[in-house]
């Protein structure tokens, strides 16, 4: 944990607040904290900065909080990822979170198991649980917007020129004429496929509204490869 997030619930005035959940054992047991040291701290989605530990008592651990920082800026990629099996979808919030990705949207394909959208990993409080483990790794405070998707085509010829909003849409396709870290260093919208990547009637259906083919490389990547390697080529603030 290299930051200390803190919630609505855990402030008692202005600048007091107090954590009676795991992050006060975390404190106690992992950092061994004492009174009067300073730690790194963020209001969930607002500003970062110090908080001096005031008092232990059985309640947890008092803060005396100062706010004064902006968050790290967004990553210029936004992602349309087809929804990857549960496992894997826990350990990419949580990188997605790390980048500090503004939105992803996990959408269906035909090679997408119909069953992974019953995963209880996908209901909101669940989502959030990953999302904080992130975000306190690469100590941010503003949360990913995660948006689902169930139908393929009216997610892309509905939804998907609006959400590009004059950005260019790029779709990850094997064998691609260009390569996505030959493209402009500019924001975008990135679409990344299941195993086995988009079948071709999608990705003719993206091109023919708004994509355009991009490579990642002469390799066949793991869904969990892509994505990484994505926003590594991304890196850099982009909004």
């Amino acid at each position: 944990m290299n930051i200390v997030l803190l919630q609505a619930e855990d402030w008692l005035g202005d600048r007091m607040a107090v954590l009676r959940d795991r992050r006060a054992v975390h404190l106690r047991q992992v950092l061994k904290v004492a009174v009067g040291d300073s730690i790194r701290v963020g209001q969930l989605g607002g500003l970062c900065g110090r908080a001096v530990i005031e008092a232990f008592d059985a309640s947890g651990v008092r803060l005396r909080v100062e706010l004064s920082e902006p968050p790290p800026a967004r990553h210029r990629f936004d992602i349309a990822l087809a929804l990857p099996r549960p496992k894997m979808l826990r350990r990419i919030l949580r990188q997605c979170a790390e980048f500090g990705v503004a939105d992803l949207h996990l959408i269906h394909s035909a090679r997408v198991e119909k069953s992974y959208w019953q995963s209880p990993l996908l209901q909101p409080e669940r989502l959030q649980e990953a999302l904080l483990m992130g975000l306190e790794r690469s100590r941010d405070t503003i949360a990913p917007r995660v948006h689902l998707h169930r139908r393929f085509r009216p997610f892309v010829e509905d939804q998907l020129p609006g959400i590009c909003a004059g950005r260019p849409c790029w779709i990850a396709d094997w064998g691609a004429p260009l390569a996505l870290v030959d493209a402009p260093p500019q924001p975008a919208l990135v679409m990344i496929g299941p195993e086995g990547g988009f079948v071709p009637f999608e990705v003719q259906l993206a091109e023919a509204v708004i994509a355009r083919r991009v490579s990642l490389g002469g390799r066949i990547l793991s869904v969990d490869t892509a994505f990484t390697s994505v926003l590594a080529l991304g890196l850099g603030p982009g909004r």
